[in-house]
């Protein structure tokens, strides 16, 4: 195999700083696109819903954002999982800077659920199993946050984060299954892989651009985070006093 292609070379801070640096533009090019476009068919293109009426267009924030709050703990554990059997500080920066992007989607899927909750249920909040298992997804990345800022030494702190984000995993088929596993008040899935989509071909639309909005803007936001961590963790590297100049080592 090519020494080029070897993982010992991607996950070299340096040039992972790089690459990145070059990437991020197009990310948030997409990002920004895609959800004006998002946002314009499901908010003024896609029809009324019969049962719902206007107040179900929340849906086209809430879904993508609940979908990308479970696709980022995953992620997350991955790489934290992944730095701390293989010793690789790449890894642990990437699970790191995934953490917060996750939290903020998780608060966001809860807070926009609220606001469809209130017209559907007549309530903000309900005990219900998805609504319950999000939530506890939410005190997840807030308690990974917490563990990892709260230990000095870095390999300590990736190890003890690594641990919580691979016990806290089991909580992700719980939000995912729970609408079937329980009785609850959330609706089941409104797409699946195994059966036709339950809803208008523009509302299906605006869904996906709205998703693939979300997972650039979490590619854009994550690497950026990601290269601060880089710059952070590697002041000590020529690399990194070559790149701030004399006045970044002031």
């Amino acid at each position: 195999m090519n020494a080029s292609l070897r993982w010992s070379t991607f996950a070299a801070p340096s040039r992972f700083y790089a690459l990145a640096g070059r990437l991020m533009p197009w990310f948030w090019g997409v990002a920004i696109v895609f959800a004006l476009a998002g946002l314009w068919v499901g908010f003024f293109v896609a029809p009324t819903d019969h049962q719902q009426g206007e107040s179900y267009r929340i849906i086209f924030i809430h879904v993508p954002a609940a979908w990308m709050s479970m696709l980022l703990y995953m992620v997350m554990a991955f790489w934290a999982a992944l730095g701390w059997m293989l010793n690789t500080r790449l890894a642990s920066m990437m699970a790191r800077a995934i953490a917060p992007t996750g939290a903020m989607f998780t608060f966001l899927a809860l807070w926009t659920g609220a606001f469809w909750g209130k017209p559907t249920w007549g309530t903000w909040w309900v005990w219900d199993a998805r609504l319950t298992s999000e939530f506890i997804l939410l005190l997840l990345y807030i308690g990974y946050i917490a563990l990892t800022e709260a230990i000095d030494d870095q390999r300590r702190a990736a190890h003890a984060g690594a641990l919580l984000a691979l016990v806290g995993a089991v909580n992700i088929p719980i939000i995912y299954f729970s609408v079937i596993w329980w009785n609850t008040l959330h609706q089941g899935a409104t797409i699946s892989m195994t059966a036709a989509p339950k809803m208008a071909t523009t509302m299906l639309v605006a869904m996906l651009l709205m998703t693939i909005s979300c997972w650039a803007y979490a590619f854009a936001v994550t690497w950026s985070r990601t290269r601060a961590i880089v710059l952070e963790q590697e002041s000590d590297t020529e690399w990194v006093r070559a790149l701030v100049g004399p006045q970044g080592r002031r």
